[in-house]
Formats: C-alpha cells, sequence, structure tokens
C-alpha cells in the first residue's frame, strides 16, 4: 500500500462527543442474535444503497447480511501497515463465516482505483478502500457514502459529511535505516546526500501514483525552504540524491530493506516502524527517525466501494475499523487513529499503548484539499522531467 491519502488543515484532533453505539448490537461476533423477522431483506443492489446499519435493520442484521455473503474484498493491506496483519485476523476470529481475500498487499492507492474498474461487476472487485486523497479526489465515482454507528466519535474535519469517505489514521514522513550499513543516524535530509548513503537510499513508489512517496516530496520541500504548494524544491531534492549517485531506483519494501537493497527508506514513521520488528519478519537493526524541523503527516480514508461485490460484509468492515478495539491497534503501531480524541474522553483509549507511542504532535504539515489536488497535478510533470 504505497499510496494513499486524504488531508485535513490542522493535525490538532478535534475531541468529539463520546456517545453509546446505536443500533440493534453493538459488537456481536455473530448473527445469532439477530431476530430474522426484524431484519429487512435487502438485494444486492439494497445493500449497495445502505448509508448506516439501521437500513439492514440495525447491526446484528447488518452482521447477518454480510455472513451471508461469506467474502470480503480487502486490497492493498500489508499485515505490516499499520497492523494490519492483527486487524484481518481479528476481524477474521469475529466473523468466521466470513473470508477475507486480501489483494495487491504492496499496491498503491490508484491501484485500488483500477482494480476497482477493471473488476467492475465481478466477484473479485474491491468491497472497501483505504485510499489517498490525490487519487480519491480524481476519483469520486467509485465511492459510496456509509456512516458507520461511531460517526459522531469522528471529528467533523475528518469525514465527508455525506459519508462518501472518513479518515482513519495518520503517521509521520521519517527516515528508516539500516544501522549495520549506516553507523550515525541522520539529523536533516542534507545528511542523505552524503557519500556514506552512496546507492542506499530509495522511495515506496513513484509520487505520481503513491501519496506516501508524494508526501516524502513535501517534506523534502518544506525542508528546504519551499511549501506544500511549490513542489519544486522537493522534487530537485531528489534530484540531487540521483545525481549523487545516492538514489536506489528500486521500489522499497521490508524484503529489500531485509536483503540490503534498500538500506535507508523514506516512508511514515508507522512503517519503518514495523519494518524494524523481528517479530513481523523485520531487520532489528534497521531503526527509524523522524528528522528535526518541519514534519508531513496526512490521513488516509476508508470509504466503501460503489461497485462492492459484497456491500454488507464492507460496511461491516467499516464498523470494525471504528471501534476502540481497531482504533487502539491503529494506534499500537504509531498511526494515530481518528478517533482518538473522543477515546481520550470515553476513556476507552488503551492508555499503556498511548503512553508508548505518545500524543501526536501539533506542529505538522498537513495539505488542504485543495492542495492535495494541486500537488498531484505538479507532481504529474515535475517528477518525471526531473527522476526520468
Amino acid at each position: 500500500m504505497n499510496s494513499k491519502f486524504r488531508v485535513g488543515s490542522a493535525l490538532a484532533l478535534v475531541a468529539a462527543a463520546a456517545i453509546a453505539l446505536t443500533g440493534c448490537a453493538t459488537g456481536s461476533g455473530s448473527s445469532s442474535a439477530a431476530n430474522a423477522k426484524d431484519c429487512k431483506t435487502l438485494s444486492t443492489a439494497e445493500a449497495a444503497k445502505a448509508t448506516s446499519a439501521a437500513d439492514f435493520g440495525g447491526f446484528d442484521c447488518l452482521v447477518q447480511a454480510a455472513e451471508k455473503e461469506g467474502h470480503l474484498n480487502v486490497i492493498t493491506l500489508p499485515p505490516s501497515w499499520a497492523n494490519y496483519g492483527k486487524i484481518i485476523a481479528g476481524f477474521q476470529a469475529k466473523y468466521p463465516q466470513i473470508k477475507i481475500n486480501s489483494e495487491n498487499p504492496d499496491g498503491s492507492s490508484q491501484d485500488e482505483v483500477d482494480a476497482a474498474k477493471a473488476d467492475k461487476g465481478q466477484s473479485t472487485a474491491p468491497d472497501v478502500f483505504d485510499i489517498g486523497t490525490t487519487v480519491l479526489n480524481a476519483n469520486p465515482d467509485v465511492v459510496t457514502p456509509y456512516k458507520v454507528q461511531n460517526w459522531d466519535k469522528i471529528p467533523a474535519n475528518f469525514k465527508d459529511p455525506d459519508g462518501k469517505w472518513f479518515y482513519d489514521y495518520t503517521g509521520l514522513i521519517s527516515v528508516g535505516y539500516d544501522s549495520s550499513k549506516i553507523k550515525k543516524a541522520p539529523t536533516s535530509l542534507q545528511d542523505l546526500l552524503g557519500p556514506e548513503y552512496k546507492n542506499a537510499v530509495a522511495i515506496k513508489d513513484s509520487p505520481v501514483k503513491a501519496n506516501e512517496s508524494l508526501m516524502d516530496v513535501v517534506l523534502a520541500s518544506v525542508q528546504n525552504g519551499g511549501s506544500a504548494d511549490d513542489l519544486t524544491k522537493g522534487v530537485d531534492f531528489f534530484k540531487q540524491l540521483k545525481q549523487a549517485g545516492n538514489f536506489v531506483p528500486t521500489t522499497a519494501s521490508q524484503a529489500t530493506v531485509n536483503n540490503g537493497q534498500t538500506p535507508v527508506v523514506l516512508q511514515w514513521s508507522f512503517n519503518n516502524v514495523a519494518w524494524g520488528d523481528a517479530e513481523q519478519g523485520g531487520n532489528p537493526k534497521y531503526k527509524s527517525v523522524v528528522l528535526p524541523g518541519a514534519a508531513v503527516g496526512s490521513y488516509y480514508n476508508q470509504a466503501v466501494a460503489s461497485g462492492a461485490a459484497d456491500p454488507a460484509a464492507a460496511r461491516l468492515w467499516e464498523e470494525y475499523l471504528y471501534t476502540p478495539e481497531v482504533q487502539n491497534l491503529y494506534l499500537a503501531a504509531g498511526a494515530y487513529p481518528a478517533m482518538l480524541d473522543a477515546m481520550k474522553q470515553d476513556g476507552t483509549v488503551d492508555k499503556d499503548v498511548l503512553a508508548k507511542v505518545g500524543d501526536a504532535p501539533k506542529d505538522v504539515t498537513l495539505l488542504t484539499a485543495d492542495q492535495a489536488s494541486k500537488a498531484g497535478t505538479q507532481i504529474a510533470s515535475l517528477w518525471p522531467a526531473a527522476m526520468g
């Protein structure tokens, strides 16, 4: 999942009022609690238009409908990304009658959209998206409105008022490095231009298609006297990396870090941390640092696919993600969840995890929706011209 992104005008998490879950139940792992006579029997076409669990007759009825479908298609969710390995396993354990098909885990947001269009009308079509803003803004027809039961716990500026998209989590762009090869942690992007970084520095994908890589360019811009509105200085930095022989054109992955192909990677902090976790197959000598000075973050969006092959399961997945259980799993990975402030208020945040991770920093560059669209347009011409 190399690209993704919905953005806000400030990182400060807007506190939302804590409310009780609504619907006929909140977390049943089985549809046995649903009284069939109270549930609405929806066709696939009708389920695809459901905007809340109430349209199915309540939460338990949604579970029943999803279990009847028996499948859920997710896409571009690598296990090490924001704890998705544990999140997917948790859903499978809670709803064993629903088989999860996880496609193209190392793909980008653009790959999500391409799959939705290519597989439209087929059983393999993506049901849900975890997607970046630049791509989402360019393809608004691939999503459909849905509001989870915990909708009011998501801050107002973290969601589309109609439910077409809603933030899930954010990280910070960081530098990961193999400490067995890079003996001293970098303290600035300028360090990466030095001879000790020869054939060492990589990113996850082209920033033309991958939000995570686009945010690398934004960081390079704001740390080199530019701004999020003009990415020229950011692209110039990567051009210098290439000219110095330090930029590695290989698409970085956990495997390329482990085998030494890409010992230094610019990417989200939660990914760099995961790639150094031996329990997740990472390299324990791989370290991560968020550089001093201007920081860059970006919330990703959850959304139900308008062409979902399994519309009830898609909506149940979103309900699951916006429970304290899963929001705390995001947090444990170092990905700050959208419901964090509400969970602090109602006491459902895992205080031990929060103490370990630390609160989200307040001084972070986040692009507005308009800036995100303009950045996508800029990078489409600037990057190929500079990097070939």
